[in-house]
């Protein structure tokens, strides 16, 4: 792959929206995870969450449109506004026909969705608003994205589980590399902290059910995991070629150098037991990306935190780097705010940048009791100092995709 540089990021998460803040709270380990009280949630089997604070401080969207699309359009729209301001684009000056937008989510938009469908039972149809049809399906934040800046060129919507936003990412990189755009908004967005969504995500059999103890709840790599803890937010990072990122003397923030992608095809919903089709995933990137195992500072990884899910993962990574495993820090930032699902790839790699600026790992917080089958360095409960020139970043869906990025230092 050709060298992409990321030139502007905007988060919106559970921890914050503001990066400064957002960062803060990463480096402290302070959980973001609450029990869900905005509608009655304890006769669900796991009833806490990262929630979202604050959106409208951040917004610029009108309360017209607001009307007419979901949470995660929302979110979206307001991550994408803060990326584009952080790359210093002044979209009135770009030919808008070779600007793309590739978007990354795994449930679309239910808290719109189920509000229709319940008026539609109380009210018949005359009760279903017009717009249901075009705010709840996967692809409509970036049909958003693509009507608020007047954006044309060649654009994709994934939906590929937990992997969504990563691979959105790795297809936005490839894009610009066959030059069929300028530069590229590239992301995700989740919204499903709402009663259906969340009664989707219980059904799945991956969350927590820790419900006494929201901040401590999700625990990727600690023996007594027993799942993620959801979340609600977006991430939306602007890509260009590094060629139009050096004409333009625009920051760097890092760079995609190599991706690879696999899947276990073993079962519908659970990895493969031996890791090996992630740990090919690995040495695809890290091939991709002409790099060797001993060249990665840091690892982002999935860190579902299922039994299954964590110790595969590590068997995948230990597979792929020998024994050099057990000398890269492997962190899992997420366990902070919560998954994501088809957004956490986004902020996974917008944090990886600020880890590599700052030079620290961020903790995976609530690590106690370490499990004999997942003996990397888990950077446990805090932030370790490290200069991080390489880093790569692991996501892994349901079925058993595997999907893995390079990224190196600006």
């Amino acid at each position: 792959m050709k060298k992409i540089s990321i030139t502007g990021s905007g988060i919106v998460t559970p921890s914050g929206i503001d990066k400064r803040k957002f960062w803060a709270n990463i480096k402290s380990g302070r959980s973001a995870v609450k029990t869900i009280e905005r509608f009655e949630s304890s006769r669900y089997p796991s009833h806490i969450a990262g929630q979202v604070h604050e959106l409208d401080a951040y917004s610029n969207v009108s309360s017209r449109l607001l009307k007419k699309i979901d949470l995660f359009s929302h979110m979206a729209l307001v991550a994408s506004e803060a990326a584009i301001k952080d790359a210093g684009i002044d979209m009135d000056k770009e030919n808008l026909k070779r600007a793309g937008i590739f978007a990354g989510n795994a449930i679309g938009g239910w808290l719109y969705a189920e509000t229709q469908l319940r008026d539609m039972y109380l009210e018949g149809r005359e009760g279903v608003s017009p717009f249901m049809a075009s705010a709840w399906f996967p692809a409509a934040p970036q049909g958003q994205i693509s009507i608020h800046y007047q954006i044309k060129g060649y654009s994709k919507t994934i939906v590929s589980d937990r992997a969504s936003s990563l691979m959105a990412i790795a297809y936005g990189a490839k894009n610009l590399n066959d030059g069929k755009n300028d530069f590229i908004l590239a992301g995700g967005m989740e919204a499903p902290v709402s009663p259906y969504g969340l009664l989707c995500c219980n059904t799945s059999g991956v969350l927590t059910q820790r419900n006494d103890e929201p901040e401590t709840a999700y625990r990727p790599f600690d023996k007594t995991r027993d799942g993620m803890a959801v979340a609600e937010g977006a991430g939306i990072l602007i890509l260009e070629t590094e060629e139009r990122a050096k004409k333009r003397g625009a920051t760097v923030l890092g760079n995609i150098i190599g991706y690879g992608t696999t899947t276990d095809g073993v079962d519908r919903i659970e990895p493969a037991s031996d890791g090996f089709e992630l740990s090919r995933a690995i040495q695809m990137a890290l091939k991709d990306a002409q790099v060797e195992p001993n060249q990665i500072d840091c690892i982002c990884a999935d860190g579902v935190g299922t039994q299954i899910g964590d110790a595969t993962e590590t068997l995948g990574i230990k597979k792929a780097f020998g024994e050099y495993a057990k000398k890269i820090p492997v962190s899992v930032p997420k366990s902070i705010f919560g998954n994501m699902l088809g957004a956490c790839g986004a902020v996974d790699v917008a944090t990886t940048l600020m880890a590599m600026e700052h030079s620290i790992v961020p903790p995976t917080i609530n690590l106690q009791n370490p499990d004999p089958d997942c003996d990397l360095d888990y950077c446990p409960n805090k932030a370790q100092e490290k200069e991080i020139k390489r880093a790569l970043v692991i996501n892994r869906g349901r079925g058993g995709i595997n999907c893995a990025l390079v990224l190196e230092r600006g």
